[in-house]
Order: structure tokens, then C-alpha cells, then sequence
């Protein structure tokens, strides 16, 4: 069977920029007999070949391709090049009988394979660059999320920054004078309101506001002493708040505690305040260990509870869990270090 002017057509088509595809289509629109095997031919009958309309058939290829492949899904293949009726295959498989050995879907598209401007597929950079360029909004937001992260002072963690430290040095003493933390916030639970003003040492490398955030954080955690609905706690800088609590340097600390002997080292509670050594809260306890975010809940419950009327307690069985009274600021304690009244 003569096949090979077929052959010519497809490779012309395709290195004219047509693609095999509008080439096959077109020339199984034409029902060419050179390629395709007429409805009710028997199965091993040769049907036959006319070279006249092939070359007819030929020359129509090539000067008007088909409206269906150009309106393919851009395979390189017509639908009809690749599926029939039914009636066309022999066998009643739907697909084409005949075709030429060589094989169409190999054939490149080049037209279809042509880059297109503004194409960056090609390159996986490329990728990553357009979505870039081309979405300003996540551009916006990778910048705003550099933006506000903090840069921490040297030797100060995230869990440190957090309770307002930003250096890590303790001075032995600040300049006495003391600083009301601007700000007020509501009471959040239920109970008789507490109010609560935040004052910082002058001197102390701190952020006032995170150390009032804090405080009043913990202070109304319901493992604290409003957990049983009795008692809430607002902050306030006004004068006449129910208590305060100061966070001040070892010197001053012995000052505001006295007659208490804190020697530089511990922290006290007396009437209406609260007095947090900033060596502590900076250095934590041995008892704690690393853990300086559960340390400073402990502080902050233990001194507001001698200010609520609380004394000390004793741990009770060895391993048993601490009652926040229990002096933990020290020595190792035998019972397991805790730092809230309602654990």
C-alpha cells in the first residue's frame, strides 16, 4: 500500500508550523483511502488506493488546516485523528483501523512546544521568581512577617524578652526612683475586683509594659487566685489601687522590705505590695532550673499571696507537689517545685 506521500504531507505540516495533528485531521475528514480503511470493508480486503485524490487531498491539506485542530485541547492530535464511529474499525473498536508505521503521537507539535511570551515554566527559578513578582500581596506579607519579628539583646531568649527583659545584667542597684506603667485593663472574670498598678525600678533595662502583661496575665490564669470565682484582677496606674507590684533592683528590694531581711537576694510580700527581686526574676531558682517562664509564675503567686494574707507553707510528703506558699525561691525543696495556688 502506497503510504509515503502521506508520510511527506505530515512532516511538511509539521515543519511548517502546522502540527501533525491539523495534518491528520484534515486527511481523516477527507476519508483518504490511502489511510483509512472505508465502513464495510472485510476484514483482509485491500481496499483501493487512489493516487490522484491523495495528492489533491494533499495539496487541500496544506493550504487550509482544519478548524478542529485548530480549536483543539492542544495535544498535537485531532480527536478525529484518534477516535471513529464505530463503523470504521473492523474489529467495532471505535479507534482507527489503519495508520501509517509511523508513529503521529511521537511527531512533535512544534508550534505547540514554541515558548510563549512571559513563559518562565521552563525553569523551576523562574517559578519561584514570577509568583513573586507577580503576587505583591504574599510579597507584602513575607515583608511584614521580617518586619516585626524582635531582634533579641544578646544573652536574652524569647521567653526572657517576653517578661520584659532586655539585657541580661542585673545591676546591684537603680536610682531608687520608681515608675508607675502607663495603661489600664478591665477585670476579666467574675468575683471581687482587685485592681493593680505595675511599677519598675528607674536604672532596670525593662520593658514596663510586658512586665504588667505578665503580671495581670498570671494573676488571672484560673489556676491562680480568682480560679474559684472569688476574686478577678484590672490593672490600673492610678493611685488608689488595691495593691502594687514592683519590680525593683537588690538594693532597693532590702529597702521596700524592710524590716524583712531579703539580703540582696529574695523577694517579699507585705500590706499592699509586692516586691519581685529583679536578680531573681532575671536568674530564676535552682529548683526551676531552666524553666524561668514557670519560675516567674511562681514568684509573682507567691509574693500577691502574702499580700492577699497568705503565710508560708511546708511541703508535705517527699515528691508530693508543692503548695505555691512553700518557699521555692532557695534551696532544693523535697516536693515538686509548683507555682500556683490551684494546680
Amino acid at each position: 500500500m502506497r503510504v509515503r506521500p502521506a508520510v511527506a504531507v505530515v512532516l511538511a505540516g509539521v515543519l511548517a508550523g502546522t502540527g501533525a495533528g491539523a495534518v491528520w485531521t484534515a486527511l481523516g475528514n477527507q476519508q483518504s483511502d490511502a489511510l483509512i480503511s472505508p465502513a464495510g470493508t472485510a476484514a483482509g480486503a485491500q481496499p483501493r488506493v487512489d493516487d490522484r485524490a491523495s495528492r489533491d487531498d494533499e495539496r487541500d491539506v496544506l493550504a487550509e488546516p482544519t478548524s478542529e485542530a485548530a480549536a483543539g485541547d492542544g495535544s498535537g492530535v485531532s480527536p478525529t485523528a484518534v477516535s471513529g464511529s464505530g463503523s470504521d474499525s473492523a474489529a467495532g473498536s471505535g479507534s482507527v483501523l489503519s495508520l501509517n508505521p509511523l508513529d503521529i503521537e511521537a511527531l512533535p507539535d512544534i508550534a505547540a512546544a514554541r515558548p510563549q511570551a512571559g513563559d518562565t515554566s521552563t525553569s523551576g527559578a523562574g517559578d519561584a521568581a514570577g509568583l513573586a513578582a507577580d503576587d505583591p500581596a504574599q510579597v507584602a506579607e513575607l515583608g511584614a512577617s521580617e518586619a516585626v519579628a524582635p531582634v533579641l539583646p544578646e544573652g536574652v531568649d524569647e521567653v526572657d524578652f517576653a517578661a520584659g527583659i532586655l539585657s541580661a545584667d542585673v545591676p546591684e542597684s537603680g536610682t531608687g526612683g520608681l515608675d508607675v506603667v502607663p495603661g489600664s485593663s478591665p477585670a476579666p472574670g467574675a468575683g471581687e475586683v482587685s485592681t493593680v498598678r505595675i511599677q519598675v525600678e528607674q536604672g532596670l533595662d525593662v520593658d514596663g509594659t510586658k512586665v504588667a502583661d505578665l503580671v495581670l496575665t498570671t494573676l488571672n490564669d484560673p489556676r491562680s487566685w480568682g480560679g474559684d470565682g472569688s476574686r478577678t484582677f484590672a490593672r490600673t496606674d492610678a493611685a488608689d489601687a488595691t495593691f502594687t507590684v514592683t519590680l525593683a533592683s537588690p538594693s532597693t528590694v532590702d529597702r521596700l522590705c524592710a524590716p524583712l531581711d531579703t539580703g540582696g537576694l529574695w523577694s517579699c510580700g507585705v500590706t499592699d505590695h509586692a516586691v519581685l527581686n529583679y536578680l531573681r526574676w532575671v536568674e530564676g531558682s535552682p529548683n526551676y532550673g531552666e524553666d524561668m517562664a514557670a519560675y516567674r509564675q511562681y514568684l509573682i503567686n507567691h509574693e500577691v499571696g502574702h499580700v492577699l494574707g497568705h503565710r508560708h507553707e511546708q511541703c508535705g510528703a517527699t515528691g508530693s507537689l508543692a503548695p505555691v506558699m512553700v518557699q521555692q525561691s532557695g534551696a532544693t525543696i523535697r516536693c515538686v517545685p509548683n507555682g500556683w495556688p490551684r494546680p
